[in-house]
């Protein structure tokens, strides 16, 4: 059984990562990104929950590796999954797709 939560909760991490490297090319349709923003904090709170569950067997990933925290980061990436920045630059860097536009007007 704990094998199957270890082994679970490695699946669950590499769509986590699978979905946060799709989210930009989701963002162009606004209804394929809230999608993916649904599906990351989905997975985010069932890898929690799993994490959770590692913890209450004695059980840990990665070697020794503490599921409690990894289980707390999980909740907080899901709730920042929810922020919707609806195109807002917080980076305030340059933006290659406005330079060109610029030098142009």
């Amino acid at each position: 059984m704990s094998s199957l939560l270890a082994t679970a909760a490695e699946v669950q991490c590499w769509l986590a990562i699978l979905a946060f490297t799709l989210v930009a090319t989701a963002s162009r349709n606004e209804r394929v990104e809230m999608a993916f923003q649904r599906f990351i904090m989905g997975i985010c709170l069932t890898l929690a929950a799993t994490f959770i569950a590692l913890w209450f067997n004695d059980e840990n990933m990665w070697g020794k590796a503490d599921p409690r925290p990894l289980a707390v980061v999980c909740v907080i990436i899901a709730i920042a999954a929810r922020l919707n920045l609806k195109g807002e630059n917080v980076s305030f860097g340059a933006n290659p797709h406005t330079i060109n536009k610029r030098e142009e007007e």
